[in-house]
């Protein structure tokens, strides 16, 4: 690892581009413009490149077609979170992806964001959220206050207001976090924490653990919830390759977590 451990990440540190394999290209790319609404903003070497209209890459296809499946109960990705800049935005996620006969796993209030999920068609978990205004969030002996209870669909939709469900997503649209499986929470807080430099912000939700930088709620999830000393998935599977954060300023490094997820620190 490059970084200095103990020294603190930036606090304009965020999540850039997320890097997934997929067997089938040419689907992926379909249910990623007409289903969720980025637009192919490019490619290289055959990776295709996609983000919002007129915004920045925040998710990249690789073809792989003779990878091995990730199996269950391994670790890798738990989700990647497309974050929408406001609530009409996600009402219109959410019609935007009904209408395009998708269906969703859940939906969760947070208390500091309201959030979608569900799955692409190689089973990669999504979620699609906003976040409250940060004078909102609540605080529990410094950390943030979170939980997950059903989100009003009807008080979403009731929202919607003039955004167009058919129109790409807004070129505001980032990647907000992602969220990890992982074997288990003690070394994934040593490498995350004490090596890159993020901040606890959460520790006491059953199995998890949320990291972030400059006190965002958080932007690398960690769970156990694969099960404690879940295996790493065959080398080249399917599913999460790498993933970035971005800082204005720092060291760049390039290393694999103990769980053998790849994280890139990039400055940019």
């Amino acid at each position: 690892m490059a970084r200095n451990g103990g020294d603190s990440l930036d606090p304009r540190a965020r999540i850039g581009a997320v890097r997934i394999a997929v067997a089938d290209l040419d689907r992926a790319v379909d249910f990623y413009e007409r289903a969720i609404g980025l637009s192919t903003l490019g490619s290289a070497e055959g990776v295709a490149r996609l983000g919002p209209e007129g915004g920045s890459a925040i998710l990249e296809l690789e073809p792989d077609p003779g990878a091995p499946q990730r199996p269950p109960g391994s670790t890798g990705l738990f989700h990647f979170a497309i974050l929408v800049p406001s609530r009409a935005d996600l009402a219109a996620a959410l019609r935007r992806v009904s209408d395009a006969g998708w269906r969703f796993t859940g939906a969760s209030d947070h208390l500091v964001s309201e959030a979608l999920y569900l799955n692409d068609p190689e089973h990669n978990g999504i979620e699609i959220y906003r976040d409250r205004p940060r004078e909102q969030w609540d605080y529990d002996s410094g950390q943030v206050r979170m939980a997950t209870i059903p989100l009003d669909l009807d008080a979403v939709m009731a929202d919607l207001g003039d955004a167009d469900p058919s129109a790409p997503m807004p070129a505001q649209t980032t990647m907000g976090h992602v969220h990890l499986n992982v074997s288990d929470l003690e070394t994934t807080e040593e490498f995350y924490a004490g090596g890159l430099g993020l901040d606890v912000t959460v520790r006491g939700y059953p199995g998890a653990l949320f990291m972030s930088a400059g006190g965002y709620h958080h932007h690398i999830g960690a769970n156990t919830w694969a099960g404690e000393g879940a295996p790493r998935p065959p080398v080249g599977a399917l599913g999460l390759r790498s993933f970035e954060i971005v800082t204005p300023e720092g060291e760049e490094c390039d290393s694999t977590d103990p769980s053998g997820n790849r994280v890139r620190v990039v400055r940019r």
